[in-house]
């Protein structure tokens, strides 16, 4: 087996894809634009990888490190998760690139899928930070929690962690975070689409 191989089945162990979980696949995203941006769209992707637990609201969910180092995330590194309601679980880093950085859920956490944080620039050249979760229940008896906590409990963390990269990178949002929720339907995210990012953060 080679090495990419070895990585591969590294990255997957233990990983709930959405395959794996109940109810709809459910696509959240959460994006505005940042207002007087002071960092290019890989400078907000580092900024978002090296201080990733202090954009979380922490009445809602808290990050940890499981390694309790201090340098950027990288793909193979574990956060803990508190989670108001479910607890405390885990996510992996599956993948990371100039633009953005995915998380994936494993074994026992509420939602089965990955969310990707990404940063790009729109045809006015403005830059633009996004989330992008594709999800569904971890499980048939969270199913009816993921419905009805899921959705206001989700919008309440992303847009306030949209907000706090905004007033980081820049000078807060402009004008409103955008937030919309969809049913994606056909076939469900298997486990290597874990490893892949749920949207493309492209430029510079």
């Amino acid at each position: 087996m080679g090495v990419n191989a070895r990585r591969m089945r590294r990255l997957l162990r233990g990983l709930l894809p959405a395959a794996h979980g109940a109810g709809p696949l459910l696509q959240r995203d959460y994006w505005a634009v940042i207002q007087g941006c002071r960092l290019t769209p890989p400078e907000v992707a580092t900024l978002v990888a090296s201080r990733f637990w202090e954009f979380a609201p922490e009445d809602l969910v808290a990050f940890r490190r499981v390694d309790d180092t201090t340098e950027p995330l990288e793909v193979g590194d574990e956060l803990e998760v508190w989670i108001r309601m479910s607890g405390t679980v885990r996510v992996r880093v599956v993948h990371r690139d100039r633009n953005s950085l995915t998380l994936a859920t494993l074994i026992g956490h509420p939602e089965a899928g990955r969310i990707t944080f990404g940063a790009y620039r729109n045809d006015y050249g403005d830059v633009i930070f996004h989330i992008r979760s594709r999800a569904r229940a971890g499980s048939s008896l969270r199913y009816l929690g993921f419905l009805t906590a899921g959705d206001p409990m989700q919008t309440n963390t992303w847009t306030e962690f949209v907000n706090r990269v905004a007033l980081t990178a820049g000078d807060g949002v402009l004008g409103y975070i955008h937030a919309d929720t969809r049913k994606i339907a056909g076939a469900v995210d298997g486990p290597r689409a874990m490893l892949s990012p749920t949207f493309i953060a492209e430029g510079e």
